[in-house]
């Protein structure tokens, strides 16, 4: 579940191993490009965790935040 705190989504994922979790990110990358709004992240091992704000508006949480953090919970199911 995202949580809002600091003008920003935030949500951990955690995966059986590396790999699984860099699959992960590779597949959230191209949403990413496909709608131009790239995520602040981190990977350690099988743990993913992003941010979400948009910088373009003051870095605050917008409508592109929410599109991009639906679109990463459809590909974490």
């Amino acid at each position: 579940m995202w949580q809002e705190a600091n003008n920003e989504l935030y949500r951990k994922f955690e995966f059986a191993d590396f790999s699984s979790a860099f699959a992960f990110m590779t597949r959230v990358a191209m949403e990413a490009e496909k709608i131009n709004h790239h995520p602040k992240w981190t990977n350690v091992w099988n743990t993913v965790e992003i941010w979400l704000t948009t910088h373009d508006a003051g870095n605050t949480i917008t409508s592109k935040d929410r599109l991009l953090a639906e679109r990463i919970d459809k590909i974490f199911l």
